[in-house]
Parts: structure tokens; sequence; C-alpha cells
């Protein structure tokens, strides 16, 4: 019997679409949620699944509510698997909102944290406020995520206005930008209160940025497919539970039905049994 050490599947089996990359990566990425996982639940996540994971947000203001040994724990965990831990945008709002950014920034360095989220789903900063403060946070050797979109249900960021965003964050050093879709994907930005996608509007998008530094809150099953279908199988997607990382890996390379035909390869004739 072959050693299982030495067992491995054909790259066609693992990959049918035969074009995902490897990590590390600057697109094609997942973004998982973490609303509160302890150390184990954290590092049997990672062991399963580290090469499909990108990003993991530590959500809302969650970070400052995990003992601070135990966050180093899951900085660490996150570096050794190629993934990046940051804290999500929510937290950034109060930070802003009580005057302690300086303290913010200085915390978050000091803890290890290379990547941070500046948004303003529920304050309000202007165009000039925003900029100042996605380049203060690359001052401080901080790589940054912005999020465009309102969390109020039925927000949605006219078209004109989210790529302007854009732009202008990826000026003032912006690494990605996210679009706000919350974690439920539900009556907000380009969902619907039934969570269909409105895929107009996710094409006009694309057509007016660059598709691999934008990226897709999609929470939801249907909505990743749709996603991925629009902007291919390196399409960037976030606010994925953590229980569907392998789903949508599976999304992405063809591996399930629903983009078998979208992204696998039939190649029966060149590779007989």
């Amino acid at each position: 019997m072959e050693p299982l050490t030495e067992t491995n599947w054909k790259r066609h089996l693992k990959d049918p679409s035969l074009e995902r990359k490897e990590k590390p990566r600057i697109n094609g990425l997942t973004m998982i949620i973490d609303k509160g996982m302890g150390v184990v639940a954290f590092k049997d996540l990672l062991e399963l699944a580290s090469e499909y994971i990108d990003f993991i947000k530590l959500g809302f203001g969650t970070a400052i509510l995990t003992p601070i040994p135990v966050l180093k724990q899951k900085l660490n965990l996150a570096k050794q698997h190629q993934v990046q831990l940051y804290p999500g945008g929510t937290f950034f709002e109060v930070a802003y909102n009580q005057g302690q950014l300086q303290h913010y920034f200085h915390v978050l360095r000091k803890i290890g944290f290379d990547w941070l989220e500046i948004s303003d789903g529920t304050i309000t900063l202007d165009a000039k406020d925003r900029a100042q403060m996605i380049r203060e946070a690359v001052s401080r050797s901080f790589r940054v995520i912005t999020e465009i979109g309102k969390k109020e249900k039925g927000s949605v960021t006219p078209i004109p206005q989210l790529v302007d965003t854009f732009h202008r964050d990826r000026e003032s050093g912006a690494d990605y930008v996210i679009v706000e879709g919350r974690e439920s994907g539900k009556n907000i930005g380009m969902y619907n209160a039934n969570g269909d996608v409105d895929t107009d509007y996710v094409r006009e998008i694309y057509r007016q940025v660059n598709p691999h530094r934008i990226w897709w809150e999609c929470p939801q099953s249907s909505q990743q497919i749709t996603i991925l279908k629009i902007g291919g199988a390196d399409a960037n997607l976030g606010n994925i539970p953590m229980q569907e990382i392998l789903s949508v890996e599976s999304l992405r390379r063809g591996l399930r039905s629903d983009t078998l035909f979208t992204f696998g390869k039939d190649i029966r004739e060149r590779s007989p049994l």
C-alpha cells in the first residue's frame, strides 16, 4: 500500500479550473469573519483550510473584547499560516468617535497587527477626513483595507459615489476597498431584502474600478455564486462564515455543481482513465 504521506490528488482533480493561484495572492482573496473563535477552534480552522483563507476579520469590536494574550496567539497562528488577521472597521469607528485614534493605532501596532480596516458605516467621515485617516494609518506602517457603504437597512451607495470613493481611497494608500454587505447580506447595498444581487450594479462597478482591488462582502452561498460568475474565479469575497470556507473554495475551482461548467475544464480527451 502506498504510504499516506506520499498520497496526493492529481492537480486537475483538486483544481478542475487549473487556474487557482497559490498563496500569497493579490486577488482571488477570501476573507472570513471571526465573531469570537477561541484559540483551539481558530487553530483547527487554519489546519483545515489555511490554504484557502487569505484574511480573517475580527468582526465588529470583538478585537478589544478578546484578551490580549489570546489575540496575540491568534495573530501568531495566522501569520504562521500566511493568513492576515485584522480588526473590523466598526472598531476603528468607535476609536474615531471616542477621540482615541492615536491610542488605537499604538496598541494595534504593539500587539502586532499589520492590517486594519477604515470605514464609516455608522459614523460620518467627509472625504478629507477619510483620506487623512488612511494616510495616517499608512504612515504608521499599517496596510489598509477600506469599506464603502452605510450599515443602515436599505442603504445603497450610488455607483458614481462608490467609484469616486474607491479611487480616492486607493490614491490615499488603501490596498483594497470593500463594498458593504454586512454579515447578513440582506437589504443593503447591492442586495435586496431577500439577499438577491443587483447584477447590473456589480457589473458597472467592475467596469469602472480595478477588479483586483475591489472586495465584495457576500455571506450567502447564492451571492458568492453570482459574484464569481460575474467577476470570475479571482473575485475577492468577504464576510464568509467560517464553516463555509471549503464550500467557497469549491466554487472557485469548479468543484461544485454551481460552477463546474463555469470554471471547471473538461480534459477527458487528454486524460484517459
